[in-house]
C-alpha cells in the first residue's frame, strides 16, 4: 500500500486516499470531469500502483488514452460453486504440480479474501407443488453431491483465505448484494472502495451499490486470487440517462428486459455503464440490481449506479451495521462518488432511454435480448390461440414455470407482486395447470421471511409456487426431471414445450431438453403463465378462466396495484428478516485445531474431482500452430452454452455414455455444471449442446444440427466426442473458425478448456465476447480475429482447409492466418492478434493462467533459497 495522498477521512478515525489531489497534481480541475468508474479506479491506483507506473497510468484516466496496459487489484473474488470450485480444483492440482518440483504446497494459497457460496449444484427433481420439496431436493443434492462437497469441505481447511456458505442458504449474487460487500472496505485502518471479481458473468448485480464488480472466468479469477494483478486498459466508459418513470403496472423485469434489447443495439459490448438521471433515481435498490444484474445480457461488463439516498437506504432495509451506513455516505461525499458529485461528469458517448416508455415485456424464445410485449406476442406468431385435443397438452404448453434467479427474487416488489397474483387468482377459483412444473427458488431466506410476514407465501404454495431451494435451479439449467408421462407425451406428439421463468438466460438447450424455447419474464407474469398453461396466449386479453358466476377472469383482473405492491413492501420487508438470515450464516468460525493434508486425497472413482491434466498430454505440448484442422466452423452468436453446456446430461450423451461406464446410475447423472471438477467427464461436454450448428455437419447436403462435426481428411461427419478423440489419437492439431460475438453468456471455463484438451490451439471469430476471450487465454488457446468485412463466408471456408498462423505474438499484433485449401491454393489473410496485453502475452506464451503461476513461483523459491 502506497503512502502518498493518504489522509485523515474526516468525522472518523479511518484514513482514505486523496484521489482527488493526486489527478488535480497530474491536471488541474480533471476529477470533476472523471466518470464514476475512472475515480474508482483511480483511487485503486494511487493506493496500489508501483510509484513509478503511477503518474503514466493516471494519466491514462485522465486523458481517456488506451495506449498502456495499468494494474488493478480487486479487493476480493467471490465464487459459486461450480466455478469456484474448479479454480480451488485448479489450485489443488497446482499443489501437487509444486510438490512434485520439490515446493512447499502449503505456500499455495488465495492472496486476496475469496467467498464461495454454493449455490449451483441443486436441481429441482420436486416441484414447487410438494410440501416437502425442499427437503427433498436438498437430500438429492447432497448425495450426488458428495465427492463435490467433500472437496469443497477440505478446502476450507487447506486453503487460507476462503470462506464457504454451504448450500441451503440462497444465490451468490443476492447474498452479495444484501450483505458481503460493505460498499466500503477497511483495512489497516484505511478506508476505500469495495471491488471484486466473480467467477459468474452476473457478478455485476453489485454494481447497483455503486461497487465496481465484473465477472470473469475462472482462470482469471485464480490468477487474481494468487495475487497477480488484473491488467487492463482504461474501459470505454458509456454514460446511460435514464428519464421519466416507470408506468403503473411495470415491473423492474420489465424494464431490463427493454434495456438489453436498447444496449445489445446500441452496441455496448464490453464497455462499462453508468447510468444516471432523474430516473435512476426513481428506480430502488432493488430495481437497480435488477438492472446490474443482467450487464452480460447487454453485452457490457459492467452496469454501475452513483451511491445516492436509495443505496443508503437500502444498507439500511438489508440490517447492515449504522457505524457501516455512516462510513458509507461519508466516505461517498468525501471522495466524490456521492450521486451529486457527479453532475459534470463527462463521457466519450453518451444514451438515453425513457423508462416511461416501456410496457410490460417478455424475452425469447432463445435470447434475453429478444424482446416482445406481452400485447404483441400473438401477432408475432410466437403465440395465437390453436385447437387442442381434449385431455391432451396445448401446442406450446407451458412445462416449466419457475419463479427463480437473483436477477429478480432479490426485488422485494416482484415477489410481492408475485404473491399478491397467487392471492387474487386463488381467491377467483383458477389453479396451475397440471402438465406445469411450477417452483419458487429465492436467492435469499429473507424472501421466505418477508413473503410469510405478508401473508403470500401460503398463497403461492396454493398455485404450487412452494419454496424448491434457495439456489440457483432453473436459471442455470438445473430444472430437474419432468414428471415420466408428461414427457413421454411431448416426445410422442413431437409438441411444442416451453419454460417460461424469472431468469436472465433462455439461450437453445438451456433450461431443460424437453422445453424446446424458454420466456423470461416476471415473478407475477410466471404465475400468470403457469394458470394459462401455454404460450400460445394472448395472456393480455385471453380469458384465464372464470369466476363462481361465470364471468371471465382476464390478467387485468388479478394485477395488484402498485400502491398495494409498494405498502405491502414498505410494512413486511423489515431489516431483522435480513439480521436474523445473515448473522449466523457470517459468524465467526471457532478453529477447532482439526488439520488436514496440504495435498488433496484424490478419489481414483469420482466423476466429480479429479486431478486436473495441466502438466500432461495435450497441454504439456508445445503449441505450434501449423497445419490445424478444423474441429468446428460456427456462425454469429455461439454462446458458452453451445461450447460447454450447463444442463441436464442425457444417457445417449458422450457424457452419459462414460457416467453409465463408470457405474453412476442415470437418475443421478446431474447436470454437466456439476461435473466440472473432473475434466474425463467435463471433456465430453465440448460442443454437446443439442442445438449447435456446424457449418462442417452437412448430411444429405444440408447442415444437420446437434453435437456433429466432419473428420478430416476422411469427410466422416461423426458425433464431436469420437471425432475429438479421433484428433487426439493423432496429435492432430486444430482450429475453430466462428462468426461474431463468440463466446456470449457465462463465464464459463471450461469453454474453453475443453476445447484446449481436445487439441484446438487458436480460434479465429469475427469478434469475441470480453469473459471467453481471456479465459482462452488463460488455457493458452490463441483468440485471433478476422478484419472487418473478412469472415469464413467471404473466404469459402467450409473445413476442408488446414491452417498456420505465422507473425510476432504482441499486444493485438497483425498476424497471417494461412489457409492451405485441399486443392492446394494457399491463401494469406490478415487477422489480429488477440492478446490484448502484455501480461496476456506472458500468460499465452507460458500455456496458461496456472504454468505461469508455477514458473514464478518455482522460480521465486529457488531464489529464496
Amino acid at each position: 500500500m502506497n503512502t502518498g495522498h493518504r489522509k485523515p477521512l474526516p468525522g472518523t478515525k479511518l484514513d482514505y486516499f486523496d484521489t482527488r489531489a493526486a489527478v488535480e497534481a497530474i491536471e488541474p480541475g480533471a476529477y470533476d470531469k472523471l466518470p464514476y468508474t475512472s475515480r474508482v479506479l483511480a483511487e485503486n491506483l494511487v493506493r496500489r500502483c508501483d510509484p513509478l507506473m503511477l503518474t503514466a497510468s493516471l494519466k491514462q484516466i485522465i486523458e481517456r488514452k488506451r495506449d498502456l496496459d495499468f494494474p488493478w487489484f480487486p479487493a476480493r473474488v467471490v465464487c459459486h460453486d461450480i466455478l469456484g470450485q474448479t479454480a480451488l480444483v485448479d489450485l489443488a492440482g497446482l499443489r501437487d504440480a509444486i510438490a512434485l518440483e520439490g515446493g512447499d504446497p502449503s505456500m499455495v494459497n488465495p492472496v486476496v479474501p475469496t467467498q464461495l457460496v454454493v449455490d449451483h449444484s441443486l436441481a429441482v427433481e420436486c416441484g414447487g407443488f410438494d410440501p416437502d420439496a425442499f427437503e427433498k431436493n436438498r437430500a438429492i443434492e447432497d448425495r450426488r453431491n458428495e465427492d463435490r462437497f467433500d472437496f469443497i469441505n477440505w478446502t476450507k481447511k487447506a486453503f487460507k483465505n476462503v470462506d464457504v456458505i454451504p448450500p441451503g442458504n440462497g444465490i451468490l449474487h443476492q447474498i452479495n448484494l444484501e450483505r458481503m460487500s460493505p460498499v466500503i472496505q477497511v483495512t489497516g485502518n484505511v478506508a476505500y472502495p469495495d471491488t471484486l471479481v466473480g467467477t459468474d458473468s452476473h457478478t455485476p448485480m453489485v454494481d447497483a451499490l455503486g461497487v465496481i464488480a465484473i465477472g470473469v472466468g475462472g482462470l482469471e479469477a485464480e490468477s487474481v486470487m494468487l495475487g497477480r494483478a488484473s491488467y487492463m486498459r482504461l474501459p470505454d466508459i458509456i454514460g446511460v440517462e435514464l428519464t421519466g418513470k416507470p408506468q403503473p403496472g411495470i415491473t423492474a423485469t420489465d424494464i431490463v428486459l427493454a434495456l438489453t434489447e436498447f444496449l445489445r443495439a446500441s452496441k455496448v459490448v464490453s464497455s462499462y455503464l453508468e447510468f444516471y438521471g432523474v430516473g435512476a433515481s426513481h428506480l430502488t435498490l432493488g430495481d437497480r440490481a435488477t438492472i446490474s444484474n443482467m450487464a452480460p445480457e447487454f453485452g457490457s461488463t459492467a452496469a454501475m449506479f452513483y451511491i445516492d439516498e436509495q443505496t443508503i437506504k437500502y444498507l439500511k432495509l438489508t440490517g447492515r451495521d449504522d457505524e457501516l451506513v455512516k462510513l458509507v455516505e461519508t466516505y461517498a461525499k468525501e471522495a466524490g462518488l456521492w450521486a451529486d458529485s457527479l453532475k459534470s461528469a463527462e463521457y466519450e458517448r453518451t444514451l438515453s432511454f425513457d423508462l416511461s416508455s416501456v410496457v410490460r415485456n417478455i424475452a425469447g424464445p432463445s435470447n434475453p435480448h429478444k424482446r416482445v410485449p406481452t400485447s404483441e406476442l400473438a401477432a408475432r406468431g410466437i403465440s395465437g390461440v390453436v385447437e387442442n385435443e381434449p385431455g391432451l397438452m396445448p401446442d406450446g404448453a407451458v412445462i416449466i414455470a419457475a419463479i427463480t434467479s437473483c436477477t429478480n427474487t432479490n426485488n422485494p416488489r416482484n415477489m410481492i407482486a408475485a404473491g399478491l397474483i397467487a392471492r387474487n387468482a386463488n381467491k377467483l377459483g383458477l389453479a396451475r395447470k397440471p402438465w406445469v412444473k411450477s417452483s419458487l427458488a429465492p436467492g435469499s431466506k429473507t424472501v421466505a421471511l418477508y413473503l410469510e410476514e405478508a401473508g403470500l407465501m401460503a398463497e403461492l404454495e396454493s398455485l404450487g409456487f412452494g419454496v424448491v431451494a434457495f439456489a440457483c435451479t432453473t436459471c442455470n439449467g438445473m430444472s430437474g426431471a419432468l414428471d415420466p408421462v408428461i414427457q413421454q407425451e411431448i416426445i410422442d406428439r413431437d409438441l411444442y414445450s416451453t419454460a417460461v421463468l424469472s431468469g436472465n438466460r433462455n439461450f437453445d438447450g438451456r433450461i431443460h431438453p424437453y422445453a424446446k424455447q424458454a420466456f423470461l419474464a416476471s415473478p407475477p407474469l410466471v404465475v400468470a403463465y403457469a394458470i394459462a398453461g401455454t404460450i400460445r396466449f394472448d395472456i393480455e386479453k385471453d380469458v384465464l378462466g372464470l369466476d363462481a358466476s361465470g364471468q371471465p377472469i382476464r390478467l387485468a383482473d388479478i394485477w395488484p396495484t402498485d400502491e398495494e405492491i409498494d405498502a405491502i413492501v414498505e410494512s413486511s420487508v423489515k431489516p431483522d428478516q435480513f439480521r436474523k438470515v445473515y448473522t449466523p450464516m457470517f459468524a465467526v468460525q471457532v478453529d477447532n485445531g482439526e488439520k488436514v493434508s496440504p495435498l488433496y486425497d484424490w478419489r481414483e472413482q469420482s466423476t466429480y474431482i479429479r486431478r486436473p491434466p495441466y502438466w500432461e498430454g495435450a497441454l504439456a505440448g508445445e503449441r505450434s500452430l501449423t497445419a490445424m484442422r478444423p474441429l468446428a466452423v460456427l456462425g454469429d452468436n455461439i454462446t458458452t452454452d453451445h461450447l460447454s453446456p450447463s444442463n441436464a446430461i442425457m444417457l445417449n450423451s458422450a457424457a452419459g455414455e462414460y457416467l453409465a461406464k463408470m457405474g453412476l446410475p442415470e437418475e443421478d447423472f446431474n447436470s454437466y455444471a456439476t461435473h466440472r471438477g473432473d475434466h474425463l467427464t467435463a471433456q465430453r461436454a465440448t460442443f454437446a449442446n443439442p442445438t449447435l450448428v456446424n457449418e462442417m455437419a452437412v448430411v444429405d447436403g444440408k447442415v444437420k444440427a446437434g453435437s456433429l462435426t466432419r473428420v478430416e481428411p476422411e469427410g466422416k461427419v461423426t458425433r464431436m466426442w469420437e471425432a475429438i478423440e479421433t484428433y487426439m489419437e493423432r496429435k492432430q492439431p486444430l482450429i475453430i473458425i466462428a462468426g461474431a460475438d463468440y463466446g456470449q453468456g457465462s463465464s464459463r471455463d471450461w469453454a474453453a478448456k475443453g476445447v484446449r484438451l481436445a487439441g484446438v490451439e487458436a480460434i479465429v471469430a469475427e469478434g469475441f465476447e470480453r469473459i471467453h476471450r481471456t479465459n482462452l487465454v488463460g488455457m493458452g488457446v490463441l483468440p485471433l480475429e478476422f478484419m472487418a468485412g473478412v469472415n469464413r463466408l467471404t473466404l469459402g471456408l467450409d473445413g476442408t482447409e488446414t491452417y498456420d498462423v505465422i507473425g510476432e505474438r504482441t499486444p493485438r499484433a497483425n498476424l497471417t492466418l494461412v489457409v492451405n485449401r485441399k486443392n492446394g491454393e494457399r491463401l494469406e489473410v490478415a487477422v489480429t492478434c488477440r492478446l490484448d496485453t502484455a501480461e496476456e502475452v506472458s500468460i499465452y506464451e507460458a500455456g496458461g493462467v496456472l504454468q505461469r503461476f508455477a514458473q514464478d513461483f518455482l522460480a521465486s523459491s529457488v531464489k529464496a533459497a
